[in-house]
């Protein structure tokens, strides 16, 4: 990766319902988690040290809370893994951001609402240190990966992208630095247009605009398969 000229990486989450990254007493408390084999975000943090990366930590995602509704207990858990994270970790030179790993294609879900007081406590406990967030777009290849489907009928227009997200960066601006689009769900003769408006309403906000490229494949019913090189070179 290093030689490749990559310099950033990122755990895009630290547990995910009851498997986990790292020892976690809070989520061993809370949440009933199995104890990890190997604490990976330790591993991750010696090993960017070492190549001289820097580390982003991704949040915990529940898989029940936020998305039934009861975002408050989301929040109220992972402001106490947050916590837990930096007192364990923030010795290493290496831990340089936050991912706030709860990844939505619209205005829903309290989510401006979850962005804003996570990213605020990220900041608050860790002396300001960036946050980032990976939304994505609701294209037509926003399909469920339990499915053979490829394509649904029905998609945002850009318009209504451009207007859900510009109320989410104006709640958000203060306590989020970096909005990463992912960039698989809409075709590609569409996606030059969201990235437009990705970056205008990022420079708009005062926030930085990068972009996930996704190096796998939407395009076939076996969900996901490694993605073409010319798909890849053309996004």
């Amino acid at each position: 990766m290093k030689k490749v000229g990559i310099a950033t990486v990122i755990l895009i989450r630290s547990g995910y319902k009851r498997w986990v990254t790292y020892p976690s007493r809070v989520l061993e408390k809370k949440e009933h988690v199995y104890p990890p084999v190997t604490d990976l975000v330790d591993l991750f943090l010696r090993l960017s040290e070492k190549h001289s990366m820097q580390f982003f930590f991704g949040l915990y995602d529940s898989g029940k809370y936020w998305i039934s509704g009861d975002y408050v207990s989301e929040v109220e858990l992972n402001k106490q893994v947050i916590e837990e994270v930096r007192n364990a970790y923030g010795h290493y030179p290496s831990f340089k951001g936050w991912y706030i790993t709860q990844e939505v294609s619209r205005r829903t879900l309290g989510i401006i609402d979850i962005y804003a007081r996570l990213g605020h406590h990220c900041k608050q406990v860790s002396g300001g240190l960036p946050t980032l967030i990976s939304p994505y777009v609701d294209g037509r290849k926003q399909v469920s990966q339990y499915s053979t489907e490829i394509l649904r009928s029905q998609a945002i227009t850009t318009q209504e992208h451009e207007n859900e997200w510009d109320e989410i960066m104006d709640g958000i601006k203060n306590s989020v630095d970096i909005v990463a689009f992912q960039d698989g769900q809409v075709e590609y003769d569409e996606l030059p247009e969201f990235l437009h408006i990705n970056k205008r309403l990022a420079d708009k906000h005062g926030l930085q605009c990068w972009t996930n490229t996704e190096s796998f494949d939407r395009d076939m019913p076996i969900k996901f398969l490694p993605i073409k090189w010319d798909k890849l070179k053309l996004k």
